[in-house]
């Protein structure tokens, strides 16, 4: 007979806030009396911000530490005097998050996979899409497909599109190559709560057919750019990135596929990094503890 050994009570703590002196000591002492046990542990102090980023993982040593609402209820005090944005959720709570797509299924069907394989440790509410093409893909995976209305009725769709994320009450959106433009009232309701994956070359090369003129222009690095969503296309605080160099002998079609790789690498990594409670927002950037 095989006997696993007892789940340990865990969870994990991130705040930001203006940097002072005592933030780390008052954490610590916090964790101390109520029997915790830190089993990681990482700060930043952005100088020329003036704010102070902290993530610690811990856990219970005995029953000292209470449940996740007691927890809470407690640190708020803490977290009041240093006027704290903070987050504290136990270590098994996944976030639940919606996924966006058009016809491009590289990034969903990575998604699908990591989830399904239970190394992405998130939650799929489901899939929504303008466009039926994915559909047989993500039921085959047992998820909802949630296909919006026509193209054309742009705030139909939006509507229907946020009705889904707050009836699955859902805390993130993903777009997994969604190729609609989202309009600035939805962008504000889903401030630091959407995520989005685009190719990124030098020169930039938006619209159409963006690795055909890269082709022609003759690029030698093809990347891909994970980033919140904000009103300024494309210019949202950077979650993660990466690039492969290509050569002269690339072909267009080589370009599209090492690019679609790159895409399905770079945006699983921050999706993993938002379900691990890694990524904090600091102002037009990110800081991201790894």
């Amino acid at each position: 007979m095989c006997v696993t050994d007892p789940v340990v009570p865990s969870w994990v703590l991130t705040l930001a806030c203006a940097d002072r002196v005592g933030i780390v000591a008052a954490v610590s002492q916090f964790l101390a009396e109520r029997g915790g046990f830190i089993t990681d542990s990482q700060q930043y102090a952005d100088r020329e911000a003036g704010r102070f980023f902290m993530r610690v993982a811990f856990e219970a040593t005995d029953e000292r530490m209470g449940d996740t609402g007691r927890l809470r209820q407690e640190f708020a005090n803490v977290g009041t005097r240093f006027a704290m944005d903070w987050r504290l959720t136990a270590a098994e709570e996944k976030p639940r998050m919606l996924i966006a797509v058009s016809k491009g299924s590289h990034c969903l069907a990575d998604l699908l996979h990591r989830w399904q394989t239970g190394t992405l440790a998130v939650d799929i509410m489901g899939v929504v899409s303008n466009h039926p093409d994915m559909r047989r893909i993500t039921e085959w995976h047992g998820i909802p497909y949630h296909e919006l209305p026509p193209n054309g009725d742009k705030a139909a769709q939006e509507k229907a599109l946020l009705g889904i994320f707050e009836r699955t009450q859902s805390e993130y959106l993903i777009l997994a190559r969604y190729m609609q433009v989202l309009s600035e009232g939805l962008v504000e309701a889903l401030a630091g709560r959407c995520v989005n994956i685009h190719h990124s070359f030098l020169p930039g090369f938006k619209g159409a057919r963006p690795y055909h003129r890269a082709h022609e222009r003759g690029v030698k690095l093809i990347g891909a750019t994970a980033h919140f969503v904000t009103a300024d296309l494309d210019e949202g605080p950077i979650i993660e990135q990466a690039v492969e160099r290509v050569d002269h002998r690339a072909t267009a079609e080589d370009m599209i596929r090492i690019g679609r790789d790159i895409e399905a690498q770079v945006l699983a990594r921050a999706v993993s990094w938002l379900a691990d409670r890694r990524v904090l927002q600091n102002g037009g950037k990110t800081v991201v503890f790894r």
